[in-house]
């Protein structure tokens, strides 16, 4: 489980919700006279048939006390008769706001995951607590059905072995620049005065292109294929990008330093090109005090 799963069903926690008491009360009304457990067990019964995702259903009574085994196909479940489950988020928080809820998601020390509970309180004809009627359906089943693109889908394992390969290709570029770097100064070893100053110029910029590439590559693969969304990710974001930019305008800034001392020696006429890129370079300097500006509000 990755903290990604956790802010995905953040996201479509309203939608989950929705179909999960959906199916409670579609089958099981919220008041009547004289509820019925065996009534209650049929309608479970029946709900587990039509949706083989769920893991469990199970009945506690007013006091938070399961009287029933679960209906599941998983054995385990059937243990829990007769355990007082009062201290359980999905007992009191039905109990007290007197309508179905949905929990966060915590471990299950039976299917060993990730579940949610969706719990929904039975009342008779004198508005009196007579059953909470409780749904159990791990993290990964309910993100498939409620967030198709999630990282457990079909589509999002064929995302994350894309987004490996890209992180791969870029890793190479990385890696090549930052050994074409080294051996633009190596070639000389250590014979300071044969080092050519044009060359320590196409180094940096090599390197520093290297870094940029390196860091988008970090934050690409941490967030896309290990879903390592940590708190406060969206600052971590603005970071990468703040050094991508810069670490660009310094090599740009760079490229054009050489350009002017190249075209002030063997083509003045050219070195309006060099101008030229010295502007854009300011213009780029703009724009990312623009955007830190902005990420600052």
């Amino acid at each position: 489980m990755t903290t990604k799963e956790i802010k995905n069903f953040e996201e479509i926690r309203t939608k989950a919700r929705a179909f999960l008491c959906f199916l409670l009360s579609r089958n099981i009304p919220n008041r009547i006279p004289n509820p019925s457990l065996e009534a209650i067990i049929q309608a479970l019964k029946k709900i587990k048939k039509e949706n083989r995702e769920i893991d469990a259903l199970y009945v506690l009574d007013s006091t938070g006390v399961q009287i029933i085994d679960a209906v599941s196909d998983t054995n385990e479940y059937r243990k829990d008769k007769n355990i007082n489950k009062s201290m359980r988020a999905f007992y009191y928080r039905a109990a007290r706001e007197k309508k179905c809820i949905l929990t966060d998601p915590y471990p299950s020390s039976i299917i060993k995951e990730l579940v949610v509970t969706a719990s929904y309180p039975v009342y008779d004809e004198n508005n009196k607590l007579k059953f909470i009627v409780c749904l159990d359906i791990s993290l990964q089943k309910i993100l498939k059905i409620a967030h198709p693109t999630s990282i457990d889908s079909i589509f999002g394992k064929f995302n994350k072995t894309m987004y490996s390969f890209f992180c791969f290709a870029l890793f190479m570029v990385s890696f090549l620049l930052f050994f074409k770097g080294l051996m633009s100064i190596a070639t000389y070893g250590f014979s300071i005065e044969k080092l050519d100053i044009k060359e320590m110029f196409e180094a940096t910029i090599l390197i520093t292109l290297s870094l940029a590439i390196f860091d988008l590559i970090k934050t690409i693969f941490e967030e896309e294929v290990l879903g390592k969304h940590r708190q406060g990710h969206d600052d971590d974001m603005h970071k990468t990008m703040i050094r991508f930019l810069g670490s660009i305008i310094i090599a740009l800034s760079i490229e054009a330093l050489m350009l002017v001392f190249k075209f002030a020696i063997i083509g003045p006429e050219k070195i309006l090109y060099a101008v030229y890129l010295l502007v854009g370079v300011t213009f780029l300097l703009f724009g990312l005090a623009y955007y830190l500006k902005n990420i600052k509000r």
